[in-house]
C-alpha cells in the first residue's frame, strides 16, 4: 500500500513538472490583448473591409472630377480598289456639371458605409475580446484545477493512510479500505485529466491570440472579479455607445442617401466635353482638330427602371429602420440580462466561499473524530467527499463570475482595448 502511495506521488510530480516545463511562456491578460490586436485574423479581415469601403467612396467621388482620356489610333481602309491609311492621336475630357445631386448623395451614402464598416470592426473587436477573455479564464481555471487535484490527491492519500492503519488494527472493514484505494486512484486520474484540460485551454488561447503556430503557454492572474458594477446602470443610455446599434443607425443614414440618389436619377444630366488632337493619312499626323460642347441627357422611357429603383431604395430604408428598432430592443434586453447574471455570479462566489470555509472546518473536525473512533467511516467519508465537491464548486463559481463579467463587457460593446 505504501508503494502505491509513493508511485502516485511520483506520478503527480512528473505530470506537474511536465506541465511547468511545457509552458514556455507565461502571459498576463495584457500580453494576450497585444497579441490578438496584432495577429487575430478576424480583426485583420474587419480592417480590410474598412479599407474597401474607403476605396469605394473614392471610386464613387471620382465621377465628380474631370475625366480625361488619351487615344492613339491607326487604320487601313480599301474603297473601290484604293487603299487609304489614317492615323490619329488626341486628348479628350468631360466634366459632370449637374445630375440633380445624384452623385453627391451616392458619395454621402458611401461615407455612411465607411461608418458601418468601422462600427462593424468595433463589434468584431468586442467579440474577439469576449472569446479571448473566455479562453484566458479557461486556462487560468484549468491551471487552478491542476492545483486543486493535487489538494484532492493529498486528501485521498491521507485518508488511505489513516484507513490502512485502522484496517490493519482491525478497527475498519475491507470495504472502507477498497473505497479509499478507489478514491486515490480517481484522484490520480483527476491529475491526468486536469493536465489534458490545460492543453486544450492552451490551444484555445493560442487560437484567440491569432498565433499561427501552437506553443505551450501559461497565464498568470487571479479569479477575482474586479469592478462588478453593483449599481444598476441606465440601459437605455448605455446602449447608445454600442457599435452594433451605431452600425444600424449608419445603415439608416446610408439608405436615406441612397433613396435621395434614386430620386435624383430622374433629373437631367449635364456634362461639358472637349477634345483636341491630330489626324492625317501619314504618321505622325499633322492635321489639327478640336471640339468643345455641352451634352444634356434626360431619361424618357426605360420600362419603369427608375421607378423600381426608387421603390427598392424606399424598402431598404424601411428595413434599416425596422432593424435598428429591433436591434436596440434586443441590445437593451441583453444588457439587463447580462448585468443581472453578473450580479448573481458575483454573489454566488461569496456563497460558495462560505460553503468552502465550512467544509474545510468540518473536514478537520471529522478527521479528528474518525481517528478517535467518535464517528463511523460512512459519516466521515461523506464529509470528505463534500469538501472535494465544494472545492470544485468554489472554483467553478469564480470562473463563472469572470465569464459573466466578460459577457457584460461584450454586451456594452467594449472593444479589445477595454482595460478591465
Amino acid at each position: 500500500m505504501k508503494k502505491a502511495g509513493t508511485f502516485s506521488i511520483i506520478l503527480f510530480l512528473l505530470f506537474f513538472w511536465l506541465y511547468k516545463a511545457a509552458a514556455d511562456e507565461v502571459f498576463t491578460w495584457q500580453d494576450c490583448v497585444k497579441e490578438a490586436a496584432k495577429n487575430h485574423p478576424d480583426l485583420i479581415s474587419a480592417q480590410e473591409v474598412v479599407k474597401q469601403s474607403e476605396a469605394g467612396k473614392k471610386i464613387t467621388a471620382s465621377t465628380l472630377l474631370p475625366q480625361v482620356n488619351s487615344s492613339v489610333g491607326g487604320s487601313t481602309a480599301k474603297t473601290s480598289g484604293v487603299t487609304k491609311d489614317t492615323y490619329s492621336y488626341g486628348v479628350s475630357g468631360s466634366q459632370l456639371l449637374f445630375d440633380g445631386n445624384k452623385t453627391i448623395n451616392n458619395v454621402k451614402a458611401a461615407a455612411e458605409n465607411i461608418k458601418v464598416a468601422r462600427y462593424n470592426y468595433k463589434f468584431t473587436s468586442s467579440e474577439v475580446r469576449f472569446r479571448l477573455r473566455t479562453a484566458f479564464i479557461s486556462l487560468l481555471k484549468a491551471q487552478e484545477e491542476l492545483n486543486i487535484t493535487q489538494q484532492i490527491y493529498d486528501i485521498r492519500r491521507s485518508n488511505l493512510e489513516l484507513i490502512t492503519l485502522r484496517y490493519k488494527s482491525g478497527m475498519e472493514h475491507k470495504g472502507a479500505l477498497l473505497l479509499a484505494e478507489a478514491n486515490l486512484q480517481e484522484a490520480t486520474f483527476g491529475i491526468t485529466q486536469a493536465k489534458r484540460t490545460v492543453e486544450v485551454a492552451q490551444r484555445d488561447l493560442i487560437k484567440e491570440t491569432g498565433r499561427k503556430q501552437f506553443s505551450a503557454l501559461g497565464v498568470k492572474g487571479n479569479l477575482v472579479v474586479k469592478n462588478p458594477e453593483k449599481e444598476k446602470p441606465d440601459f437605455d443610455t448605455l446602449v447608445e455607445n454600442n457599435p452594433s446599434l451605431q452600425s444600424l443607425i449608419a445603415k439608416i443614414n446610408q439608405s436615406n442617401f441612397s433613396l435621395r440618389a434614386a430620386y435624383d436619377n430622374f433629373s437631367p444630366q449635364l456634362s461639358a466635353q472637349a477634345g483636341a488632337g491630330r489626324t492625317d493619312i501619314h504618321w505622325p499626323p499633322q492635321g489639327d482638330q478640336w471640339n468643345a460642347g455641352l451634352a444634356l441627357t434626360f431619361p424618357i422611357f426605360e420600362g419603369g427602371l427608375r421607378f423600381a429603383q426608387v421603390s427598392q431604395a424606399e424598402s431598404v430604408l424601411n428595413q434599416a429602420k425596422a432593424n435598428e428598432r429591433s436591434g436596440r430592443d434586443g441590445l437593451i434586453l441583453a444588457l439587463e440580462q447580462t448585468w443581472a447574471t453578473l450580479q448573481d455570479s458575483v454573489d454566488n462566489v461569496s456563497v460558495q466561499q462560505k460553503f468552502l470555509e465550512a467544509a474545510e472546518e468540518r473536514a478537520k473536525i471529522a478527521e479528528a473524530q474518525y481517528s478517535t473512533g467518535f464517528i463511523t467511516y460512512d459519516n466521515w467519508i461523506i464529509i470528505e467527499d463534500s469538501l472535494v465537491s465544494t472545492k470544485r464548486s468554489f472554483l467553478d463559481a469564480e470562473a463563472n463570475a469572470l465569464i459573466a463579467q466578460a459577457n457584460w463587457i461584450q454586451a456594452k460593446g467594449e472593444t479589445l482595448e477595454y482595460e478591465d
